[in-house]
């Protein structure tokens, strides 16, 4: 019984990502482009043959996700449409998918998993209230999976944005003091790097050249990562900004802090190993070892003893 749950919640979690995966790559496979393609290779087509070449995804899947969608944006309240909205943007797919999106394939997913666990629970000679109680499970279960999901992609771009700042405040302030402008300075850091700190210093030095306020674009950017160290940056660049102090010694100080804090978390994961290593060498290892020194002792005792 448990080996089938949990092949179903195997199922049913890689259904949700490749969803989410094709909705953020659907845009990219247009029925233009593959007009134009058919039409280059001078093959005629009639549309049904032509919605049929599309992937079952984005044929029956996606449709039924945005039909949910659409549903859990007319009964989901607004501060809910706003959390599933900061976290997309936190996670970095804010302009891949909508919050409504979002909502309604943990809709899918839930109910998906909730009517396979009914069947599954039915079909098992099981009690009434195991029953009754295992679509709830399923559809909880599957409700959770895609923000758990979520939640690992945020802090695997938040770790990620961690590891890149102190190398990109350096060029920065590298630009800075060779006399480039912060604007154009940032746009020199974005173009070095191809990662989640260069996508944001893109989106924000694009909207400053769109007519947005640095300090606001700046804040957006902040607000968009959660990270403890861009939000001090942006507030000391804010404030030497608007006090007229020197961009350069403030991006140098800084630097050197991003640095410092760098060389503070490597040292704390350093300290962290041995405690991290004592669960698996009490629970594997040192009983391997004492197996393959006391195994060879423990068998001569046997042998004298019944001799």
């Amino acid at each position: 019984m448990l080996p089938i749950i949990a092949l179903v919640v195997v199922v049913v979690v890689g259904a949700a990502v490749l969803i989410i995966r094709a909705r953020s790559a659907g845009s990219s496979s247009s029925i233009e482009e593959r007009l134009n393609e058919l039409a280059a290779l001078g093959q005629t087509v009639t549309l049904e043959e032509l919605e049929l070449s599309q992937p079952f995804t984005e044929r029956v899947v996606l449709p039924m996700m945005e039909g949910l969608s659409k549903v859990a944006q007319r009964f989901t309240p607004q501060n809910t449409l706003e959390q599933s909205r900061h976290n997309l943007e936190l996670a970095g797919m804010s302009h891949k998918m909508k919050p409504s999106m979002f909502l309604g394939i943990r809709m899918g997913v839930g109910l998906s998993l909730g009517a396979i666990a009914l069947v599954i629970a039915f079909t098992a000679n099981i009690a009434l209230y195991q029953r009754l109680l295992a679509p709830i499970v399923g559809l909880v279960l599957g409700y959770t999976f895609p923000g758990i999901w979520l939640g690992s992609k945020i802090s695997s771009r938040q770790n990620e944005i961690i590891k890149a700042l102190p190398d990109a405040l350096d060029l920065l302030t590298i630009c800075v003091e060779a006399g480039l402008g912060f604007d154009a300075a940032m746009a020199k850091v974005a173009e070095k790097w191809d990662n989640e700190l260069s996508l944001a210093f893109t989106k924000a030095v694009q909207e400053m050249q769109l007519g947005k306020l640095r300090r606001e674009a700046l804040r957006d950017m902040a607000n968009s990562m959660d990270v403890a160290d861009m939000t001090t940056f942006v507030a000391a660049i804010i404030q030497a900004d608007t006090l007229g102090v020197s961009m350069a010694k403030v991006m140098r100080i800084q630097s050197d802090t991003m640095r410092m804090k760098r060389r503070q978390r490597a040292e704390e994961k350093a300290r962290q190993a041995p405690v991290k290593m004592m669960i698996p060498l009490v629970f594997f290892i040192f009983p391997t070892i004492l197996i393959v020194l006391l195994g060879p002792a423990f068998i001569q005792i046997r042998d004298v003893g019944s001799s």
